[in-house]
């Protein structure tokens, strides 16, 4: 399972490590992944995602899941938050 948020495409930076000295060695910075279930008001159901904390903070502020999904690029989400993506735009097509 590759370290990578499945809504935001946050994945592992590298950098240096500076000592006091100035000597740099190499280093990751790994983003804060949380294994999360988040609820689908229009599917009406609970979906289970790995998220960073930031795109947790992010799907709260744009009030939920469906309008987090239908305003993220899909070239962001992962093959599973696309099928869910996928999903709910066919669900609001067809109740309108």
């Amino acid at each position: 399972m590759s370290r990578r948020c499945e809504l935001t495409g946050k994945a592992v930076l590298s950098g240096h490590l500076v000592s006091h000295s100035n000597r740099k060695t190499k280093r990751k910075f790994l983003p804060n992944l949380c294994n999360v279930t988040l609820q689908s008001d229009t599917l009406q159901r609970s979906v289970r995602l790995r998220v960073s904390a930031n795109a947790l903070r992010s799907v709260e502020h744009r009030g939920g899941l469906d309008a987090f999904l239908a305003k993220a690029k899909a070239d962001e989400l992962s093959m599973n938050a696309r099928t869910i993506k996928r999903e709910i735009e066919k669900k609001l097509a067809a109740a309108s």
